[in-house]
């Protein structure tokens, strides 16, 4: 420490400190084959846009092929190159192996696609002269399939955004067409330093995933993109994006365009770095189409009720069902709903609360009766929706789920009729068995939590001793008979491939849902997950004991648990709180 001297005022700087950018070198002057690929390999994990140095690595045919859009392979760790040359082989170029675990890609679409297998591709090189009046250099001819980088270079180069499209309109299931309007969120991966904005907004002219297609539309035309020579977007002082579109959209009407605005607006409010608050669509020659601000948006679409939330609910000593304001403090007393489920008539163990908080579906104490009742003063609990002929209470109804067209979700774990059921607006001459295709034989759904877009289920499947999380798409097909639809769930994949035995899960948002597992090995552990099997980063959550049931709301309200402490909740930058020492079944809306 400094004993004299006088004191000097210093600016401190508040800002954080930046991400760390690689910025890929070209290759050197008689480079021996070796470094070429390992510059080639260092050179994709850039942040050029175009890829241009990693290009200056290939010989000028393979750069001209080369299609690093295709595909990018994540593997485990940065993939190893191994010569593959042999004695004699007569071949006067060299060859290279990259091997490596691969756990994951992005397709054409920037779609994430989990893997868990082992990773083989060819580099081969030959000398061909660079410049005139030099020696030759060693450059690759044969490139990989697209880009290939470790999990650490992918994490710090990608980004996974939300891009929004329309729920098919789901018809009877749904009295009214209630999905009309409803926004369904496409997570795709962009690069985090190569305008993400811009290439957020390509994403969504492009069109849904070849995955979510089936059960989404766009109110984009067929061909639709940027007009020609817009390179870059950025929103003006005011927080007012103009998007230029192409000719194809030159014909759309004011209200299909304010659709259209809507869905960008949505995307981009996923994006961190974005700040947009209007958005402003323009025709191919410039003239204003129209423009649409934040407020509007909201009121376009379908309501999401999960963002007026205000209570959390869950089962108390008596059975009976309470909720409490789910952002006052733990020291807020619960209070009993009105209505049979708050009067304890029959005791329940699970329940599930409609999106817009009017009816409440319960199963009973012995797992074997589905109700459904309203939450207001004087309402009846009725007869039960349906029953389960499971002979033991861990054999019966799953907690139910309710969609956000109204539909109520149930699986019967009856092991001679194991189903999964639906309940058109939760009433029971509706009930309707819905097929799970890629679901094996001997499969069981161990729980049911339906998307508040209703075009997309969450499912615990047990199989082979193993519990894991999957997720599949749901279709509705129209019948012959007037107002007939059949529902089924196809595509299952796995959200999160790395865990081996899930206990709970619960939709935290468009794309995203927290999981209570545990790795191969490992112990429990509460994370969230995305849609399509990534994992997102800096999102660790603290430890709990033993949690066997977990309720996220869509919104920043304070995740609910139950653990060996009882209903336990996380608010924001804090610490697990204790809220009702013998409570059960905590839940949000849905």
């Amino acid at each position: 420490m400094p004993d004299s001297g006088g004191l000097e005022s210093v600016e401190a700087s508040q800002r954080p400190d930046s991400q760390v950018r690689v910025f890929a070198l070209p290759p050197q002057d008689d480079a021996a084959a070796k470094s070429i690929v390992e510059g080639f390999l260092e050179a994709l994990t850039g942040d050029d846009p175009s890829y241009a140095v990693a290009r200056k690595y290939l010989t000028s045919k393979a750069a001209k092929t080369w299609h690093p859009e295709r595909q990018t392979v994540v593997l485990k760790e940065a993939p190893g190159a191994t010569s593959t040359d042999r004695a004699n082989s007569g071949d006067d170029g060299h060859g290279f192996e990259l091997t490596g675990t691969q756990i994951a890609s992005l397709d054409d679409e920037q779609a994430y696609q989990p893997a868990d297998h082992r990773y083989e591709g060819r580099l081969h090189l030959s000398l061909v002269e660079t410049a005139k009046g030099k020696p030759k250099q060693w450059r690759i001819d044969t490139p990989p399939d697209g880009v290939v980088l470790g999990k650490t270079d992918f994490q710090r180069i990608y980004q996974s955004v939300n891009k929004y499209y329309y729920a098919v309109d789901s018809g009877a299931a749904s009295a009214g067409g209630a999905s009309q309007n409803r926004l369904v969120a496409d997570p795709v991966f962009v690069r985090r330093w190569v305008d993400p904005l811009t290439e957020t907004v390509r994403e969504v002219l492009a069109g849904p995933t070849r995955w979510l297609n089936p059960v989404v539309t766009t109110s984009f035309p067929l061909k639709a993109g940027l007009r020609a020579g817009t390179k870059s977007l950025a929103p003006d002082d005011a927080n007012k994006l103009t998007v230029p579109l192409n000719k194809t959209a030159d014909s759309i009407g004011s209200a299909r365009c304010k659709k259209m605005a809507a869905q960008i607006l949505y995307s981009l409010r996923d994006l961190s770095s974005s700040s947009v608050d209007d958005v402003e669509l323009e025709r191919a020659d410039g003239r204003l189409m129209c423009t649409l601000a934040k407020p509007a948006a909201d009121a376009l679409v379908a309501p999401r009720y999960s963002e007026g939330t205000e209570y959390q609910y869950f089962l108390d000593d008596k059975g009976r069902l309470v909720r409490m304001p789910g952002t006052s403090g733990s020291h807020q007393k619960p209070e009993p709903v009105a209505g049979p489920m708050g009067e304890g008539e029959r005791r329940m163990r699970s329940v599930a609360i409609s999106r817009d908080q009017e009816r409440a579906a319960a199963v009973s104490g012995d797992g074997r009766s589905l109700y459904v009742a309203s939450m207001v003063t004087n309402a009846s609990l009725g007869d039960a929706l349906a029953h389960s002929g499971a002979k033991a209470e861990k054999d019966g109804f799953t907690t139910p789920s309710w969609d956000g067209n109204g539909d109520l979700w149930v699986a019967d774990r009856d092991p001679k009729n194991p189903r999964l059921l639906v309940f058109g607006q939760g009433q029971a001459d509706r009930m309707q068995e819905v097929r799970v295709g890629d679901l094996g034989d001997e499969a069981r759904i161990e729980a049911v939590k339906m998307s508040a877009d209703g075009a997309r289920i969450a499912l615990l499947v047990n199989e082979d001793g193993k519990t894991r999380l999957k997720i599949g798409r749901v279709e509705r097909e129209h019948g012959t008979t007037d107002g007939d639809v059949e529902i089924s769930v196809a595509d299952l994949g796995l959200a999160a491939p790395e865990m081996e035995e899930v206990t709970a899960v619960s939709w935290a948002g468009g794309s995203r849902l927290v999981v209570v597992g545990r790795e191969p090995g490992g112990l429990q552990q509460i994370r969230y997950v995305q849609s399509d099997g990534s994992t997102p980063t800096g999102q660790a959550l603290p430890g709990l004991t033993r949690v066997s049931e977990i309720a996220a709301a869509d919104t920043d309200l304070p995740l609910l648990a139950h653990s060996d402490d009882g209903i336990v909740r996380l608010p924001s930058g804090s610490a697990w709180q204790s809220v009702l020492k013998d409570g059960t079944a905590p839940v949000y809306p849905g």
